[in-house]
């Protein structure tokens, strides 16, 4: 039996009615690893225990890939770095655990970029994977590992995580669903830190309504988490049921179409929108005026974070001891971290450094804060007029490896329309809506993603808007043609 390209919800219905068993699911998927990962280079370790699992559990066994970046019990968790390549955490993240109780099967951890900082896993100290749609391509970051796993039917969903768009650009070039839920809903205990008012833990699935399953699943408060948020968010069935958007008003900034977004993308993201009003959705063309400043406050922002977070790996009190000889306790901790730590972890650190220093923290730091709350207005304005806010998720399809690694700034720009949400703590979704032709000499279709923000804690009214235009666009059977 071919599991595959089938969504979580199908292959749990072939479980509870006996066509197959969890056993045999797990054996399937460990098999697709085994003959799709030499090619895609995504998996650091993997799980081959095989348990049986209560077929009438939420999850019925099913396997799931873990990003390199969430503790599980005596299971390495690199954050594909060398500063933590032999670390193993005695405890599991309140996600990992919420999710086991749920019947769950961890089958591995999945690589992605070090520290979930960059937007293509090229940063990876220990395994670089590769977009299942195109030959040398990225796979996205910095959960491309987790996508890249999705899209090649290596696993039927994966865990990642989200700070500037690390969920919703990797699904996008992938051509899977990526889900991250308002800031707080998922605990952050147990995820290794980048970015701690940014950091939001989510899915890369087949289906939109997986998304939904698995949130439900992950979500709740969480004593041991500061930043979690009180309450349980429940997802009404009926929203699966829904068929038109009558009902819902959405808006389209106009600053998110602007000339240095590739026409395939342009076309694919206008054609999605006209669907939208097929369905009976009302759109309106607005604008966010403060979306300019975005990604100078992001980066401004989550390299303070970042230095902060990361000022613990140190080879003394964490991480990686290097061998190298030294004289004094400074040019120990030099070699430690240089060592330990890969180019792009070490600019972030040193920015967010040089950000909050005295004489600059009023000048930068402080005021990134402030134009952050004026980001977080607009967006609050935007929301007394419309339900939803649609745009592209990235501003081109996946690109060639190599190709910006030594242009940081133009990497940077490739997250321009998912900051913004990132920035406001909005829920979001990456949704499939078509394929566009690359712009570079190999003219290859790739898939094309459609963001979808919702206000603050409204992630039924965003799972269901989803997943009527997916049902509408089934971009999976289009998919599944151009994969034979």
């Amino acid at each position: 039996m071919e599991f595959a390209f089938l969504s979580l919800t199908e292959i749990k219905e072939k479980i509870t009615s006996w066509e197959t068993t969890s056993k045999e699911v797990y054996e399937y998927f460990l098999k697709q690893i085994e003959k799709n990962d030499e090619h895609i280079m995504a998996f650091h370790h993997i799980n081959s225990d095989i348990k049986e699992f209560d077929s009438d559990s939420l999850l019925a066994g099913m396997p799931l890939a873990v990003k390199d970046i969430f503790c599980e019990t005596w299971v390495p968790t690199t954050c594909a770095s060398n500063m933590l390549k032999n670390f193993v955490p005695p405890y599991d993240a309140t996600i990992i655990e919420n999710l086991k109780q749920a019947g769950m099967t961890s089958i591995g951890k999945v690589s992605m970029d070090e520290y979930a900082m960059g937007s293509t896993s090229e940063s990876s100290a220990l395994k670089i994977p590769v977009n299942p749609w195109g030959i040398g391509r990225i796979p996205g970051g910095s959960s491309g590992g987790s996508a890249a796993v999705v899209a090649a039917g290596m696993v039927p969903a994966a865990l990642g995580t989200d700070t500037g768009g690390s969920i919703r650009q990797p699904a996008s070039m992938c051509g899977v669903v990526g889900f991250k839920p308002s800031y707080g809903r998922n605990s952050r205990y147990g995820v290794v830190a980048m970015a701690s008012s940014l950091d939001c833990p989510g899915t890369l699935t087949h289906s939109v309504r997986d998304a939904g399953l698995l949130y439900d699943i992950m979500n709740g408060y969480d004593q041991r988490e500061a930043t979690s948020l009180p309450g349980k968010d429940q997802i009404d069935p009926k929203i699966w049921e829904t068929k038109d958007l009558k009902w819902v008003r959405i808006w389209v900034p106009k600053e998110y179409f602007e000339a240095w977004l590739d026409a395939g993308v342009r076309e694919q993201i206008e054609q999605a929108i006209e669907q939208m009003k097929d369905l009976g959705a009302e759109v309106k063309e607005v604008s966010l005026p403060m979306t300019q400043y975005a990604i100078a406050t992001y980066y401004i922002i989550m390299p303070a974070e970042v230095s902060t977070n990361l000022a613990r790996y140190d080879g003394i009190r964490y991480g990686h001891k290097s061998d190298a000889p030294y004289e004094s306790m400074d040019e120990m901790l030099q070699n430690n971290r240089t060592e330990g730590f890969g180019d792009e972890a070490q600019r972030r650190c040193v920015l967010g450094s040089y950000v909050l220093s005295a004489g600059y923290y009023d000048a930068y730091y402080k005021k990134a804060t402030q134009i952050r709350t004026l980001i977080i207005e607009d967006f609050n304005k935007a929301f007394e007029e419309v339900d939803m806010i649609v745009s592209p998720v990235s501003p081109s399809v996946a690109w060639k490896m190599g190709e910006k690694m030594d242009d940081p700034v133009k990497m940077y720009l490739s997250d321009a329309y998912t900051i913004p949400g990132s920035l406001a703590g909005l829920p979001g979704i990456s949704v499939p809506c078509g394929f566009a032709e690359s712009e570079d000499a190999e003219k290859e279709m790739l898939p094309v993603g459609l963001q979808i923000l919702a206000p603050q804690l409204h992630e039924e009214k965003l799972l269901e808007v989803a997943h009527v235009y997916e049902q509408a666009r089934w971009f999976r059977e289009e998919a599944q043609e151009k994969r034979k």
